[in-house]
């Protein structure tokens, strides 16, 4: 079991991200991250690697800049920004948490399986440390609401780095797209399900030839109950806890039966 980090504000904090390192939801990350400790690393993607999963670089070396004294950008992935804070930049003084976030855009149902805020907490994750991933619901309809994380977020991961949870546990915290003041509450939830690409789009350049853009989501269970999109969607704030183990248990004995030989 992941120890609980009962003095939060003594503990060392690292910050990545999917969006890039200069994006909006990081800096709200960090204003996030100092309400709960003055010891904040921020090591990101130099640019937006949102899609990317839980990549890592080997074909071509990685280069660090350093903007500030605790501020740093890869030129890599968010699993690579994350194993080079980790393994070079904090080796002396590795963090105690890891927080990545908070994204543009929701990260739920199989978004989870894509997404490279989630591969940011599923690599502190790896390396041992409790992690969580924030996500902040928006549409193109308006302003990202970005105040609604802010607000919420704090006293949300104080409550939940109090508590002990398995090292192979990460969690995946879901804003919904309201104001902060009408946010209805948090609810613990099952990963609901939304397929990425059902649909591919089809244009033209100038010059005649097809290309494509992965199309809409598609929502499943948007109401079925106890599920991400069903609390996001009432206004809830949703918190998935996600495993690294994806075997699937139950089906062991039912392969192990179909598999053993037949005697003559």
């Amino acid at each position: 079991m992941a120890a609980a980090l009962r003095e939060l504000a003594r503990a060392r904090i690292l910050l990545s991200n999917d969006d890039g390192v200069h994006a909006t939801g990081l800096k709200t990350l960090e204003k996030i991250a100092r309400t709960l400790s003055d010891d904040v690393w921020v090591v990101a993607p130099e640019a937006e690697q949102s899609g990317a999963s839980h990549s890592l670089t080997l074909r071509h070396p990685l280069r660090i800049r350093r903007l500030s004294d605790r501020h740093f950008a890869v030129d890599g992935t968010p699993t690579d920004s994350v194993l080079l804070a980790i393994r070079h930049i904090l080796k002396d003084h590795p963090p105690d948490l890891v927080l990545s976030g908070v994204n543009r855009g929701g990260n739920l149902g199989e978004d989870v399986t894509y997404s490279g805020t989630i591969a940011a907490a599923m690599e502190g994750t790896l390396m041992g440390l409790p992690s969580i991933a924030l996500s902040q619901l928006t549409d193109d309809a308006g302003p990202t609401k970005w105040a609604t994380a802010e607000r919420h977020a704090p006293e949300l991961i104080r409550q939940l780095v109090s508590v002990e949870w398995p090292r192979n546990v990460y969690l995946n915290i879901n804003f919904p797209n309201v104001p902060a003041g009408s946010v209805k509450g948090v609810e613990v939830t099952t990963q609901g399900r939304r397929k990425l690409g059902d649909h591919l789009i089809e244009r033209h350049d100038p010059r005649g030839r097809p290309y494509y853009w992965i199309g809409p989501l598609r929502d499943e269970e948007p109401s079925l109950p106890n599920t991400d999109l069903s609390a996001v969607n009432q206004g809830i704030v949703s918190v998935t806890p996600l495993h690294l183990d994806l075997t699937h248990a139950s089906m062991i004995a039912t392969l192990r039966e179909a598999l053993t030989p037949t005697s003559e």
